[in-house]
């Protein structure tokens, strides 16, 4: 008797798991359909709420992981890092695409001046205020300095996307952005080897950096000749935005594999795969001066001119939305509460450290941007959102140094939405910005815009 009595408590047990499974998979596609539903809804309600959309999905994370339990975010946590580099490589072959080669060699100056000096002074004053204030090591500091230091293109693009600010301004945040990314891991990668014993001078340095972003160049562009040139065919085969796909991790994977930069390879392959058709025609006869001089956007000719380019731009861009918008909900399910309640102080000092450097660079680099405003200077001080990259960057600093960097992502993540608020704080000052009425009203007869919806 007590035997049958087990069999059948066995089999009611068991017949539970059976139901229990499908309603468990009913609940996770109503929870995934309602993430993208927010997802979306933030992104379009950002110009009137001016709250950028990350702010928004890291609170719902916070809100079903850590808060609600509803999700166990142990599950997601080993995905975290794919995630997040997926979706960055996604924006930044995006936001190549929607870029011209005249524009990108017009700004590049500022926008390497800006990044390049707003890294450097923002890392070193945040390492300095983690070194005196909570006695860090130098080796701790300065890898928490190289972490927090760089702006996250991420967050930067889409929002550029959507305030009113005139051309010029917003392509040199765009570069900045593009190459922000770059010095955040070249930053890091650089403190890991020395925290690791390894010898690093300035000399060192500086030919590690000029030698990646010119392999990273000279890789993005042969790369994306020889795509340009199988794009026709191609583009005739079903299935043909996956090849893209694929060819862009091939890019990244194969700029890492010559020590080049992987994001700026990946940037440099959108750029030429955008204008090297228009190069093409103008070195055959074909057109007169369309694309290299013109000042229409590229998006807008590609319209006209490459059909499959700006279904390509759709694909890429419609990828890169869902891998970011999961990522940065799986960003806020892995906040550890007590890890955010000991690095408060801390964080609100890196993010005033990160306030100060970039306003010290802004006010001494006048000469870099002479035709922008007093308000667009402004503008350029409160736009310093951080994001994925610095999230990607503090896993990297944890995988290799271990329990002892165990508060970055922590830190990291008070960082982000410090950052993000300061960022709200310059959408709603760009209502009274400089804005070209013309050029916005021909893009938005034109339907195009600089950075593609993200």
């Amino acid at each position: 008797m007590l035997a049958l009595e087990k069999a059948i408590a066995q089999k009611e047990e068991h017949f539970d798991d059976r139901q229990l499974g499908p309603m468990n998979l009913f609940v996770f596609f109503a929870l995934l359909g309602g993430l993208l539903v927010l997802a979306f809804a933030a992104n379009r309600l950002v110009r009137f709420t001016h709250v950028p959309d990350v702010v928004i999905l890291m609170a719902t994370g916070v809100a079903i992981g850590p808060a609600l339990h509803w999700v166990n975010p142990d599950i997601f946590r080993g995905a975290t890092h794919g995630f997040g580099a997926l979706a960055l490589i996604l924006i930044l072959f995006e936001a190549g695409l929607d870029l011209k080669v005249t524009e990108v060699i017009r700004h590049f100056g500022a926008g390497f001046f800006l990044s390049f000096f707003s890294y450097v002074l923002s890392g070193a004053l945040v390492s300095v205020a983690c070194r005196y204030s909570f006695h860090f090591s130098w080796t701790e500091a300065l890898l928490i300095g190289a972490t927090l230091g760089c702006v996250s293109s991420s967050i930067l693009l889409p929002t550029l996307q959507q305030v009113r600010l005139r051309r010029e301004l917003k392509v040199t945040l765009l570069v900045e952005a593009s190459l922000s990314d770059a010095f955040g891991v070249l930053g890091v990668t650089t403190m890991l080897q020395i925290a690791a014993g390894g010898n690093a001078n300035l000399r060192t340095i500086a030919w590690a950096l000029g030698s990646s972003l010119a392999l990273a160049v000279a890789a993005g562009v042969l790369a994306g000749m020889l795509w340009s040139y199988l794009l026709p065919v191609l583009s005739e085969e079903r299935f043909w935005h996956v090849l893209t796909f694929a060819a862009v991790l091939l890019v990244y994977s194969g700029a890492h594999l010559i020590h080049g930069n992987e994001l700026i390879s990946v940037l440099f392959f959108g750029v030429t795969l955008s204008n090297f058709p228009e190069i093409r025609k103008l070195w055959a006869n074909e057109s007169e001066k369309t694309g290299w001089f013109s000042e229409t956007p590229i998006k807008a000719r590609r319209r006209a001119v490459d059909q499959p380019s700006a279904q390509m731009l759709t694909f890429h861009g419609e990828l890169a939305f869902l891998l970011r918008s999961f990522f940065f909900v799986l960003l806020g399910m892995l906040v550890d509460w007590a890890g955010l309640r000991n690095n408060i102080f801390l964080a609100v000092l890196c993010s005033a450290a990160i306030l100060l450097g970039r306003a010290i660079v802004v006010q001494a680099g006048k000469l870099a941007w002479p035709a922008f405003a007093t308000l667009e200077r402004e503008l350029m001080v409160w736009f310093v959102p951080r994001g994925l990259i610095t999230a990607v960057l503090g896993i990297q600093v944890i995988e290799v140094r271990g329990p002892a960097m165990a508060f970055l992502p922590s830190l990291a993540v008070v960082v982000i939405l410090l950052t993000n608020l300061l960022l709200v704080v310059g959408t709603v000052r760009a209502r009274n910005a400089p804005f070209d009425e013309p050029v916005a009203a021909k893009e938005a007869a034109d339907g195009t815009a600089l950075i593609g919806h993200h």
